[in-house]
């Protein structure tokens, strides 16, 4: 499984991008099978979620620090998901990784980056003040 992350840059605090995720079609491989997490790394900092969304997209699960702001979305019929940043702040500042995971059933997504089996080549966000 390969997945792309794509849609970063640099952006001024209050600005908005769209973070993009493609997931590649091959053989056995079925996306709507997958839970979707967005993580995020900053500058010598651990990596940790920013969002994630089940397999049918009704539940979705937000950090603290980007709730209200952060939208996360995905499209099984095109294997691909989406993260929309809305006022965008200094701290948001970080790599973003989109991720699968196997698992995760029930009425809550794996938050922890360990949960999680195949992993985008991060796309840099920066934010300036």
């Amino acid at each position: 499984v390969q997945l792309q992350a794509s849609g970063g840059g640099s952006v001024q605090a209050g600005g908005s991008l769209r973070l993009s995720c493609a997931a590649s079609d091959s053989i056995g491989f079925i996306f709507s099978s997958y839970v979707i997490g967005w993580f995020r790394q900053a500058s010598g900092k651990e990596r940790e979620i920013a969002a994630a969304i089940s397999r049918s997209g009704g539940i979705t699960h937000y950090a603290n620090s980007v709730k209200g702001r952060f939208t996360v979305s995905r499209d099984n019929a095109k294997n691909a998901a989406s993260l929309e940043m809305n006022s965008l702040k200094p701290g948001d500042t970080a790599v973003y990784f989109c991720a699968l995971a196997r698992s995760g059933y029930g009425l809550s997504v794996p938050v922890k980056a360990d949960d999680y089996d195949y992993w985008g080549q991060g796309t840099l966000v920066t934010v300036s003040s």
